[in-house]
């Protein structure tokens, strides 16, 4: 199949699974292939995969994938979908998405207007010129990982995806761009007093799948994910234009080590 490679960013797959063990015939075998296939997934050049038991009985088995071609991400999940061990899953959910920039980052131009109007410093001064080159240097970290992530190897994750709302007085859409703007930042400040607990990808899928954006949240400790969340509740942009679907939380693993926590190898 031809590749599909996006103009800008990576596509980023979500699966879920149920494992029908009744179906498995030798498990230890099947196990040790299907998680030699993520391992392999894994390695390949400009592509991840992190496999995860997810907790509770929306799924047994999660995996998340990303990387630049999207014909080399659904190759993967139809490679595990056919696999010996994949006769006995059942597919639970998936999501499909891109990885993305925020529109609503400031520019650097914006950054410097800012600190003059706000911060005090003197047009055309040093200390300016200075924080904005720092500012601008930032930026660069923060698109790059937007738009081409490593992903994090830590305990726990959590992934859910939502929509900003369209009712008629809650319509995000109908905001001006500069309003949705503030909103935005007002949102972005809770996530950073977060940022050494908490890594969040936030990756597109308007005209990709049924909601606006997939959100997936990295942490050592799982009540540092209950915490960002709930805190984020409480800022406008939340508690009046966003619509959440399902939760799903899982406990990070490397692939041989889940399928054994599962009992299948």
């Amino acid at each position: 199949m031809p590749s599909v490679t996006p103009s800008e960013g990576w596509g980023v797959l979500h699966l879920f699974f149920h494992v029908r063990r009744e179906l498995l015939e030798g498990a230890a075998g099947a196990a040790r292939d299907f998680a030699a296939r993520i391992a392999a997934f894994d390695e390949r050049d400009g592509y991840q995969a992190l496999a995860f038991s997810v907790l509770g009985q929306k799924a047994d088995i999660g995996v998340m994938a990303a990387g630049p071609d999207l014909a080399a991400l659904d190759g993967f999940s139809i490679e595990l979908a056919g696999s010996p061990l994949g006769q006995a899953l059942l597919p639970a959910a998936s999501y499909v998405s891109l990885t993305e920039t925020s529109e609503y980052t400031p520019t650097a131009e914006q950054e410097r207007r800012r600190l003059v109007e706000e911060e005090g410093l003197a047009e055309d001064s040093d200390e300016l010129e200075e924080a904005v080159t720092a500012f601008a240097e930032r930026m660069a970290s923060y698109t790059q990982h937007r738009l081409y992530p490593t992903l994090p190897r830590r305990k726990v994750l959590c992934f859910y995806p939502m929509s900003k709302r369209r009712a008629a007085e809650d319509n995000w859409y109908a905001l001006p761009f500069e309003e949705r703007r503030r909103l935005m930042a007002e949102h972005a400040a809770v996530g950073r007093r977060h940022r050494g607990s908490v890594t969040q990808l936030v990756t597109g899928s308007v005209g990709l799948d049924d909601w606006e954006w997939g959100v997936t949240l990295f942490a050592d400790d799982p009540k540092a994910l209950r915490d960002v969340v709930y805190e984020m509740r409480f800022d406008e942009a939340s508690a009046r234009f966003a619509d959440f679907g399902p939760f799903v939380t899982g406990i990070v693993a490397e692939p041989d080590d889940l399928l054994r926590h599962l009992h299948l190898a």
